[in-house]
């Protein structure tokens, strides 16, 4: 087994933070209630930096080390309908596409809630339409993505939760690492 530090503690802060806040607003708190709306501005503020730090990060959190191209794409579908063991170093290309599905939703949640706090859409019947759209949307992406991640660990043989957390990748000697 070998070991590659990835995922840097930016990035791991911002992930776990998004899962709390995501899940309060989603699950637990009224969403009627002030701590929802100033949940929802730091999530903006969390996705804004992740933003930042995608362009001026190290290698690993940088969007254009891990953004797929379409081949990479239907490589790794492949690799998966082939029952093919590779692993990529950092994002896969899918979970690369996933990352920028959530970010969109998490910003256009974050948009059509602000909007419903303004006197020009305060009670405007889309505003609202489109915001419960956008957080179903998200609970769905997220539900995907955490079925893709354990599918993934189980199918590679590298725990992926635990990577996200210690920022230490342990890929098996014998699968192959797509870098």
């Amino acid at each position: 087994m070998k070991s590659y530090k990835i995922w840097d503690p930016l990035v791991r802060v911002f992930h776990w933070s998004l899962v709390a806040g995501f899940t309060a607003n989603a699950l637990i708190l009224d969403d009627d209630s002030k701590i929802h709306e100033w949940v929802g501005y730091a999530i903006v503020a969390l996705v804004l930096l992740r933003t930042l730090w995608g362009f001026v990060g190290p290698d690993s959190a940088q969007f254009t080390s891990f953004t797929p191209g379409k081949a990479e794409v239907i490589g790794q579908i492949s690799d998966i309908a082939t029952r093919r063991r590779r692993t990529h170093l950092g994002h896969s290309p899918l979970g690369a596409l996933m990352i920028f599905n959530i970010l969109a939703s998490m910003l256009l949640i974050g948009l059509t809630g602000h909007l419903m706090t303004t006197d020009i859409f305060w009670g405007v019947e889309w505003v609202e339409e489109a915001h419960e759209v956008f957080v179903h949307w998200a609970e769905l992406s997220i539900i995907a993505h955490i079925a893709a991640v354990l599918w993934e660990s189980r199918r590679t043989g590298v725990n992926l939760p635990r990577a996200m957390i210690t920022g230490v990748k342990s890929v098996p000697d014998d699968i192959n690492l797509v870098r």
